[in-house]
């Protein structure tokens, strides 16, 4: 198999959340400097940016405790 066969192979079902555009996007699309992924599913992609603000307060919350 060529090693173009692998990565198609590796890319397959990855979906990706573009920050460009604001949707959820297959691994054809956008340029992966203006996106977030991949993931294994659209439904995680859809839900990158709430997993990043969750992740971003529980970090200012655990911040705030050192303090």
């Amino acid at each position: 198999m060529s090693l173009r066969g692998r990565i198609d192979r590796v890319s397959e079902g990855q979906w990706w959340f573009c920050l460009k555009h604001m949707r959820v996007e297959p691994d054809q699309g956008c340029p992966n400097k203006d996106r977030m992924g991949p993931y294994a599913s659209e439904e995680e992609a859809a839900g990158a940016l709430q997993r990043a603000a969750d992740r971003n307060k529980a970090w200012d919350e655990a911040e705030e405790d050192d303090d």
